[in-house]
């Protein structure tokens, strides 16, 4: 790649907030166009109970899990050479999780220098999406989703911790887009799943992307998708 970076397969990322809807835009999209899904790895996260009780003893503990977590899925799914979609991106754990757990004081800044370090050689080593889709939707939205979708470590999130992630996330989109194309998508009025015409643009999107790439995104053989991790019920 002309940044230096190793190729990789085919894949297309889900960004954005808390709550905004991203692992049904995966699902959605997967089923769609028969690909395999990577999905967070949120149900079976050791620390993410004790995160949201005690955010400054758990804070460097959860995100080098979700760092190692999506590294490691990532350069599995790279390895299959099959196109995929990726439900949020190791780019989010460093620009947006950790920066802003620091900024709030939750993360010693010796602890983020170190995970910072870390984060770079890793995503040195892996090649950016071929297309981000950047969920947004209002905090009041994320918070209604948020509660819909009812995980008991959830009710703890402060309206202020959304709010400077977003912030994070509305400095970060300009910079990635440099790296990556970046398609924005407002849900705040959008019921789930997503249906035809809220997909149809996407998916059409994603094929000119392939094949602007020269890639060929028939489904898999036998029609069955592979799926990293487990889709949380619910608004992810």
């Amino acid at each position: 790649m002309s940044d230096g970076r190793p190729p990789g397969a085919f894949f297309v990322a889900l960004c954005g907030n808390i709550g905004v809807g991203k692992s049904l835009f995966a699902e959605s999209i997967g089923a769609r166009m028969g690909l395999d899904v990577y999905y967070e790895p949120v149900s079976q996260n050791p620390y993410l109970e004790a995160f949201y009780r005690d955010m400054r003893r758990w804070a460097f503990h959860l995100q080098i899990y979700f760092l190692a977590e999506r590294f490691k899925a990532q350069k599995a799914m790279n390895l299959q050479g099959r196109p995929f979609i990726q439900d949020r991106t190791i780019y989010e754990d460093g620009e947006i999780f950790a920066r802003v757990l620091h900024e709030r004081g939750e993360m010693e800044r010796q602890d983020y220098e170190s995970y910072l370090a870390l984060f770079r050689e890793m995503v040195d080593l892996l090649a950016p999406p071929a297309l981000l889709i950047y969920l947004k939707a209002p905090r009041p939205t994320l918070q209604a989703r948020i509660a819909e979708r009812g995980r008991a470590c959830e009710a703890q999130i402060e309206a202020r911790y959304l709010d400077q992630l977003e912030a994070a996330y509305h400095g970060w989109v300009p910079r990635i887009g440099r790296t990556c194309p970046v398609l924005e998508i407002d849900t705040e009025s959008l019921r789930y799943p997503p249906g035809p015409p809220v997909l149809d643009p996407i998916l059409a999107r994603i094929r000119a992307e392939a094949q602007r790439r020269h890639v060929d995104l028939a489904p898999r053989p036998g029609g069955e998708r592979a799926r990293a991790g487990s889709p949380p019920g619910g608004l992810p």
